[in-house]
Formats: structure tokens, C-alpha cells, sequence
């Protein structure tokens, strides 16, 4: 959004989104072809060299049926279609390298490349409702988050939103997003209507909630997979850039006993020196005593913040950020408890009074949101909701990157730079295996800033000092890094060593329970949790400049292995670990009492990152393991560049940045730099060092990124590190070379 808008200006675009609505120009045909004895036009508009859109329109009395946007798109037209269709064409439709033949009665879109090779076959039976397509036999990824995992292959599924979709107690909340990849090289997106997908025959099918009112979708074709996460985000939009703060460690908690509490908390972590960028509070209403009085509600709870502004004056102080939960009552809530505009669904007039109930206190210094529940709302309701939490707060800070934490989204929530949490889950071995693949399929999806409730929110006999360490490292490489649950005082880096679990809260959870007495004093907890938070801030660094890749290409932070290893069948198939960025492999420890981690290491070799050894790939390999250890992987070709240790994201810290080479092949690596706060990297106020590896010579090249300019404050120290050698080196903003 534009610093310049005024709030007027927000209100407009807000529900703008919702309403438009894009109406396709007639066709020159006068007799409509009948599908099933309704007449329709088919629509063919290309995209861009690999995207085209297939738009199949109900014919009544001669004009077409309008197709309504939902939010989704990031723009409401792509031109003038190629080719408008009411009659069989006699010759294929050429759009760039792809060849259409199309067919009527019924109607039938055969998708060859230029070599005549079958990529799809699309058939649609307006009648009923259902378009079919061809799914190979490779794995299918996306949907978004949730529901059966990681194949998609095998599964019905409703789409149905919120927490309570699909199996929530270890699959989560559920965000669907009807955007289905072939990781053969296609992938779909299915604009209108909403439907459920069976992929349980030799063709996938979509089953339109709404027969006889057409079909929009968007197909895109490519070997390439990150080709393919770059048009869907030029069909939804790219990623915005989030504040740096909210890439650190952020700490929830539930019931506060007092104001001193709340302090005390936050002065733990400085004189543990454990890092931690963002507290956040819990609404009342949700437990006994949290923030505010009461759910809906933006009055300050005064038992435990009798000086609201005092308090987070005293947070920010510390280096603190300060998250406040926020909720939009369902219909079934309304008359209970008090909502300011008792939502159901946005419109001009609710998002005006939904957001002007925050701006009291967000006034007072709040840094960001917690937005909850909204499982009701209908799509175009969700995204206006994401939108609000973006653009409503540059209203008043129009040059400050806003913080959301949604429960609820869709397809472009990502244009809101929004962050997603899975929901109210199990704290259960099963549910942390199961957030592994549910992480890369919401990735897939086009939703990069995503997380889970470390140690899971319903705590159950499970819930262990174990159970815990192996979520928490989990989560130290997921965008969203945060710990929440019931129990809450063990969701504390060294709440497993006091003795006091916390506020119980679990008597309406079948199955919850407290853990064991036994395990209330295990002094490992602490220093392993040091460990994976002092390595999260040291890879800042490259997480920051993975998170400006995603937001400048499409690809996802958290990267199933099927985007850089397209071609290895093992890779395609593998949803139990992940790169994070394009460099590092991450496998999740997720088995109770495991002494060993298999680990698939795609082809070429790949470095140990905790012992340095060179390991040839293309195979599985047993890795030993020790509670403390997850094992992480750098692959041959890599540079990692690392800081020092801080306790917050904005700490100044005399030491250089390392920057480290894992030779085997030539590497290149874009150091990405801005403020990390404001939108001033959108006027060229970023630096971008290009760093270049060649494997042969031994030399690593640095030099200014093209458009970019050196930043405050003024040179950087690096030290560049290759099998134990170090040479130390200024950058300046000229070309320097490094050889070893």
C-alpha cells in the first residue's frame, strides 16, 4: 500500500476485492455450442509463456455468465482472450509453446507441447458439475495446508476451512487453496467456482459446488518447478516482505497471574540470554486472565496490565515486541460476549469499525496481531481480514512493515505478507511427523510465513521434555519460529526445569493430560533449546535473503525436495524432510527415543553441518542421533553466510559476518540487507552483495548486487572460512576476491 493512501482510500480497495467482478467480452458466434444441452463459450487467454487461463462460460440468451472475483487474483483481467469459442475449432490454438485441441459435445481441451507431446487432457460435464484431468503417476502437492498428506494422490477432499476440516488433533487447522501440482510439470489453479477434488480413479476430478455456473481456472506447464511456483504467484501475487523481527524467536503465553509476571518473563530471557524478539499475549476469553477483559474485547485486562503503556514502554525497552491476540466472533458467539462489529462478513462498513476498535490501542505501541477464530467467514471475507491486518495498520504507521499471525487465509494471502499457525493441535509424536509434509504442501501453496504451536497446544501424556526439544528444533527452521500451548510455562525454554507446568486449562480436551511430575525437572531442556535459538540467529542472514527470494521469485522458504531435485523420483516422493533455502537439508527428528535419523541425500555430496564430513548422495544414509542433534546438511556448492550470535534481530554486535564455502562446485549466493522495518527498501535502500564461488580457482568474488548501494553502517568485515582456513576481509562496496 501506498503511504500516501488515507483510510478512505484502504476502505475502497478493501471492498473493491470483494465485489469486482470480471465480465468477458461477447463472442462473435451467434449459436453457442451445447454441452449436455446448455450452451457455453469457451475462453483461452494467455497468461504468459507457460500460463494460460480456461475460462468454459454458461451462453443464457446470448450473454455470458459473469465470473466473480473471490480476492485471489492479483489482477482482474490478463487481456483479450486468443481464442473466444461457441463452435468446434477447425485447427488447434496455439498459445506460446502449448497446442489446444479443443472439442464439443461434451467438451474436451487436449494440452500438447510443440513436439505433440500429451502434457493434460481436460474434460468438463457442465451438467453435473465435474472437470477431469489427467494425474500421471507422480506425486500430487499443494491444497494448501491440512488434510491428507503429503501425496495428495488417493484422497477426496471437501476443502472445507478451519479447525474443523480434517483430523484436527494432528493435521491442524485447514487452509485450502485449490491449486494442485503435477510434479510431472503441470500444476492447476482453480479460480470459480469452490469444489471438492477426488483423487482416488485414474483421473483427478473436480466437483463444482455450484453446476451450471461454469469454470475459471489457470493451468500452468513446465519442467521446471521453480517455473511453476513463479506463475502462481504472478497469477496470486508475490510475497511481501515481513519485519526482520518477526523471522526471531517469539514466545507466547496464556494465563498471567500479574504485571510483574508479564516483566519477569520477558527479563528471563535477557538474563538467561536466551534470544527472543516477540511476546505475545492471549485474550481473555480464552483463558482465565490474559490480555483484555474478555473475548472481542480491545479493553486492557488491569489485573495484569494496569499501565498498558507503561508495560510495553518497559517491553520495548528490553528489545521486546508485543503481539496481542485479537478475535472475530462467529455467528455461534455473538450474544455471549461482547464483538465491537460482531463480524460474519467484511464489508465497506465492518472493516472500518473492525479496525478502528484496534487503533486505540494500537497507539500505544502494540507491534502486531494475533488475529484468531474466523473459520466461518467465506473466502472473499478471509482475505479482506489478512488485507485489513496489512493495510489498516500503515494508516497510522504508514512506513512500518505490519505483524499478523492469522488462523484463516486463502489463496494471495501471501500479498499480505501474512504468517499462518496450524491450530489447536495434539501435543503427540504423530502430529509433529504429520507438520513435516503439512509444512511443504502449505509451502507449495504459495504460503511461505508458516508454523506450528511448538510442543503442540493441547498437551497430552505424550507431552514430554523429548517430545518438546525435537518440536522446538523442528520450529527453529520454520519461518514461523514460536511456542504456544496449554501447560504454558513449558512452553518456556526453562519451564521444563521448574517444576510448575502452569495454569492446567485442558478439562475440555478428550485425551489431554499433564506430563508426568518426572519429567518437570530436566535440566537438557534449557541449553539444547540455546543452542537451536543461538543457531536460528546466526543463520539471519540467510534466512532473510531466502525470505527476499521468495518474495522476489515465488519459491517458498521451506522447500519440498521436488523443486531442485525434479528428475530423482526418491526426492519427489520425499515429505518427511526439506531445504530450507536452497542449500541446507533439514530432517526432522520425529520418532520417539530415536537414536538414528535416516536421511535420503539427493545426488552429489553434502556436508555434515554439525561435523563437517563430506557425504557422497543419490542414497539413504543412517544418521546418528543424540536428543541435542537434528541433522542438517549443506550441500557441495553452497555458501552460508552466518552472523554472530544476538539476542534480538536489531542487536549491533561487533563481530564480522562468516561466511562459509562448501566446495565441490561452483556456488553463488545473494546476501540480501535492508532495514528489516520499514518499506524504504521499495526506493532502492537495500544492499545486495552478489558472492560467487569458483570451485576450480579456489576464489570467492564480492560485489554489489546490481540496483543496490551500500548501507549504514558503511563496511562490512567478513570472514570467510574453507575447511578450517579463514582469510578476513572489507567490503566496501567494490569488487573484492578471496582466495585460498
Amino acid at each position: 500500500m501506498s503511504p500516501q493512501w488515507n483510510r478512505r482510500d484502504v476502505l475502497k480497495g478493501l471492498l473493491a476485492a470483494s465485489t469486482a467482478m470480471i465480465v468477458p467480452e461477447q463472442g462473435a458466434a451467434q449459436d453457442a455450442a451445447p454441452v449436455s444441452g446448455r450452451p457455453v463459450e469457451i475462453q483461452i487467454t494467455p497468461v504468459s509463456a507457460f500460463t494460460f487461463r480456461l475460462s468454459i462460460l454458461p451462453v443464457n440468451n446470448g450473454s455470458i455468465a459473469e465470473v466473480p472475483l473471490d480476492g485471489s487474483l492479483v489482477k482482474q483481467s490478463w487481456g483479450v482472450p486468443a481464442a473466444k469459442l461457441r463452435t468446434q475449432p477447425t485447427n488447434p490454438i496455439s498459445i506460446g509453446r502449448l497446442r489446444l485441441k479443443i472439442s464439443f459435445h461434451p467438451v474436451g481441451i487436449g494440452v500438447a507441447n510443440e513436439h505433440a507431446d500429451v502434457i493434460q487432457q481436460f474434460a468438463w460435464d457442465e451438467n453435473a458439475g465435474v472437470f477431469s484431468f489427467l494425474t500421471g503417476s507422480s506425486p500430487l502437492l499443494g491444497l494448501g495446508e491440512g488434510g491428507p498428506q503429503f501425496d495428495r494422490r488417493g484422497s477426496t477432499d471437501s476443502m472445507s476451512s478451519g479447525q474443523g476440516a480434517y483430523k484436527l488433533a494432528t493435521h491442524g487447522g485447514r487452509v485450502p487453496i485449490p491449486w494442485i501440482i503435477g510434479t510431472a510439470g503441470w500444476a492447476i489453479f482453480f479460480h470459480q467456482p469452490y469444489g471438492t477434488f477426488d483423487f482416488t480413479g485414474p483421473q483427478g476430478k473436480f466437483q463444482s459446488t455450484r453446476p451450471g455456473v461454469g469454470l475459471d481456472l489457470f493451468f500452468v506447464s513446465s519442467p521446471d518447478p521453480a517455473t511453476i511456483m513463479e506463475e502462481y504467484a504472478r497469477i496470486t501475487g508475490y510475497a511481501e516482505l515481513p519485519p526482520l523481527w518477526s523471522l526471531g524467536y517469539q514466545q507466547s503465553h496464556r494465563t498471567l497471574a500479574s504485571r510483574e509476571e508479564v516483566l519477569s518473563e520477558a527479563k528471563t530471557f535477557r538474563q538467561k540470554k536466551l534470544p527472543c524478539d516477540a511476546l505475545i499475549y492471549l485474550g481473555t476469553g480464552f483463558c482465565p486472565s490474559g490480555w483484555n477483559t474478555e473475548n472481542g474485547s480491545f479493553a486492557w485486562n488491569s489485573r495484569v496490565f494496569p499501565d498498558p503503556r507503561e508495560v510495553l514502554d518497559e517491553l520495548h525497552q528490553d528489545n521486546f515486541h508485543a503481539v496481542m491476540h485479537a478475535v472475530i466472533l462467529s455467528d455461534k458467539l455473538r450474544g455471549t460476549v461482547h464483538d465491537p462489529c460482531e463480524l460474519s462478513r467484511f464489508d465497506e462498513e465492518s472493516v472500518g469499525c473492525y479496525w478502528d476498535a484496534h487503533r486505540k490501542d494500537f497507539a500505544m505501541g502494540i507491534d502486531g496481531w494475533w488475529p484468531d477464530e474466523g473459520d466461518p467467514l467465506d473466502i472473499p471475507s478471509r482475505l479482506l481480514r489478512n488485507r485489513m491486518y496489512w493495510e489498516g495498520p500503515q494508516i497510522d504507521r504508514p512506513n512500518e512493515r505490519p505483524y499478523a499471525l492469522h488462523r484463516n487465509g486463502y489463496a494471495g494471502m501471501q500479498r499480505y505478507a501474512s504468517f499462518l499457525w496450524s491450530g489447536d493441535v495434539y501435543s503427540t509424536w504423530e502430529t509433529l511427523k504429520t507438520h513435516v509434509p503439512i509444512a511443504l504442501n502449505t509451502a507449495l501453496s504459495g504460503i511461505p510465513y508458516w508454523g506450528t504451536d511448538i510442543g503442540g497446544f493441547v498437551p497430552t501424556e505424550e507431552f514430554t521434555a523429548e517430545l518438546y526439544l525435537r518440536w522446538f528444533q523442528f520450529g527453529a527452521f520454520c519461518p514461523l519460529f514460536r511456542c504456544h500451548g496449554r501447560t504454558w510455562k513449558l512452553r518456556l525454554p526453562w519451564g521444563w526445569n521448574t517444576g510448575d507446568p502452569g495454569p492446567v486449562e485442558i478439562r475440555n480436551y478428550s485425551g489431554a493430560a499433564i506430563p508426568d511430575s518426572s519429567q518437570l525437572h530436566d535440566a537438557r531442556v534449557e541449553p539444547i533449546c540455546r543452542k537451536y535459538l543461538e543457531l536460528r540467529y546466526r543463520m539471519l542472514p540467510y534466512l532473510y535473503s531466502s525470505v527476499h527470494e521468495c518474495a522476489s521469485t515465488g519459491m517458498p522458504i521451506m522447500r519440498a525436495l521436488w523443486l531442485h531435485f525434479p528428475d530423482d523420483p526418491k526426492a519427489v516422493e520425499c515429505g518427511d524432510q526439506f531445504l530450507w533455502g536452497k542449500n541446507i537439508l533439514i530432517a526432522p527428528v520425529v520418532e520417539k527415543g530415536a537414536t538414528v535419523r535416516r536421511v535420503y541425500l539427493p545426488r552429489g555430496a553434502w556436508y555434515d553441518f554439525w561435523t563437517h564430513e563430506r557425504v557422497e548422495g543419490g542414497r539413504e544414509i543412517s544418521r546418528p542421533v543424540d536428543l541435542e542433534t537434528m541433522p542438517l546438511y549443506v550441500r557441495e556448492g553452497s555458501i552460508l553466510p552466518l552472523g554472530p550470535v544476538k539476542q534480538f534481530t536489531g542487536e549491533i554486535v561487533d563481530e564480522p559476518l562468516s561466511v562459509s564455502i562448501y566446495p565441490g562446485a561452483d556456488a553463488s549466493f545473494l546476501l540480501y540487507e535492508d532495514d528489516g522495518a520499514s518499506f524504504n527498501y521499495r526506493k532502492g535502500e537495500w544492499m545486495g552483495i552478489q558472492m560467487a564461488w569458483d570451485d576450480k580457482r579456489r576464489a570467492l568474488s564480492l560485489y554489489l548486487a546490481p540496483g543496490s548501494r551500500m548501507l549504514p553502517p558503511g563496511p562490512r568485515a567478513i570472514a570467510v572460512q574453507l575447511a578450517g582456513a579463514t582469510r578476513r576481509v572489507t567490503f566496501e562496496g567494490k569488487p573484492v576476491q578471496v582466495s585460498f
